[in-house]
This record gives structure tokens, C-alpha cells and sequence, in this order.
């Protein structure tokens, strides 16, 4: 019986062992994916974020700070863009999660319709994060990046 205990116990140790590898991106900080500028802008293909989806990136401001942020396309088609803290729950670090189509804060749980983005400024909203279309790219200055670093302060 106890080889069959040990034998059990060494099998649920290497199958949590892998679960937890194979999610450690998930688990330890893997929602942001790490964004670099380029001449002054950070450049984000389109087909990577017009599925409806949530997508979160960070990036290094001027002055050091990692800036979150998070693009997500809304119903009417429109790819939108926020800083992922806003003017009230910032200092909590916790940003914003996706349900559906409201972005909601996990710190007060306000919820967001996501074709409100960018276009609602101040309290709990999403911090707007300017953007443009240049053909098939998505893009934000860094100048936009640095002005809301303050968001991101919190860390």
C-alpha cells in the first residue's frame, strides 16, 4: 500500500508541476504582452487585435514607468484603446477584465460597455489612450504614453 501512495503522490506532484508550468505565463503576470516603440510610436497589427477581445500590453515610458494599457474591438467594429487604470481605483494597480462587452474594474467593479471606450473620460472609466489607423497597424504615440504615465505609478 505504501508504494502505491508513493507512487500516487509522485504523479500528482509532477501533473500539478506541469499544470502550473504550462499556465506559469497565465498565473505570473502573463496578461501583458511587452510593447517597444519605434520611431516614437508603439505599432500593434490589427489581425492581432480585432477579434473582440481584450488584449493588454505594457510598455516603458520616458521616465521609466511601465505603462498597461489594453486595446479591445468593440461591437461596432471599432478597435479601442485605454490605459489600464483610470482617474479613481489607480492607485489599486488591479485595472480592468473583460466580460463580455463591458470592460469591468476589478477594484470597484464598475462595469464599462467597450464602445464607450475612448469616448467617456474621468471617474472609474477607462483611461482614454489615443490611437490611429495607419493601414493595417494600429498606432499610439509614445508621447500619449508618457502623458498618462502617472496611471501606472502605483507599483
Amino acid at each position: 500500500m505504501k508504494l502505491f501512495q508513493k507512487i500516487f503522490t509522485c504523479i500528482t506532484i509532477l501533473s500539478i508541476v506541469f499544470l502550473v508550468g504550462s499556465n506559469a505565463n497565465a498565473l505570473f503576470g502573463g496578461k501583458f504582452k511587452t510593447m517597444k516603440s519605434e520611431d516614437g510610436n508603439v505599432i500593434i497589427p490589427i489581425n492581432k487585435v480585432n477579434d473582440g477581445k481584450a488584449h493588454y500590453f505594457k510598455t516603458k515610458s520616458k521616465d521609466g514607468t511601465i505603462v498597461d494599457y489594453f486595446l479591445v474591438q468593440s461591437e461596432d467594429g471599432v478597435i479601442r484603446a485605454a490605459i489600464d487604470s483610470c482617474d479613481v481605483c489607480y492607485r489599486s494597480g488591479k485595472g480592468y477584465v473583460q466580460e463580455g462587452n463591458v470592460m469591468v474594474c476589478t477594484n470597484c467593479g464598475r462595469r464599462f460597455a467597450t464602445d464607450r471606450i475612448n469616448e467617456i473620460k474621468g471617474g472609474c472609466n477607462p483611461a482614454p489612450l489615443k490611437r490611429l489607423v495607419d493601414g493595417e497597424n494600429l498606432v499610439i504615440s509614445m508621447k500619449d504614453i508618457n502623458s498618462n504615465a502617472w496611471y501606472c505609478k502605483f507599483k
